[in-house]
């Protein structure tokens, strides 16, 4: 399973450990993923995704997963996210 976010595409970063004696080595700095159940309203129906904490408010900042999914670019978006991005649009263009 990859460590890479659904919704935003964060994933791991690298930087140095640095001791009091000013040694530096290298370490990871891993995203804070949670494997998270949103409920769309357009499909009605939940989602499963493995996202950020930092993506779980963004969602709930612009007000729910199908209002983040429009905005969002899809470059960033997972292939999954993709796919319930093209029914959510087209459950929305049919009501």
């Amino acid at each position: 399973m990859s460590r890479r976010c659904e919704l935003t595409g964060k994933g791991p970063m690298t930087g140095n450990n640095v001791s009091h004696a000013n040694n530096k080595t290298k370490r990871r700095f891993l995203p804070n993923l949670n494997d998270t159940t949103l409920h769309s309203e357009a499909l009605g129906r939940p989602v499963k995704f493995r996202i950020s904490a930092a993506a779980l408010r963004s969602v709930d900042h612009r007000g729910g997963l199908d209002a983040y999914l429009i905005k969002a670019k899809d470059a960033e978006l997972s292939d999954r996210a993709l796919k319930v991005k093209k029914e959510i649009m087209k459950a929305q263009a049919s009501a």
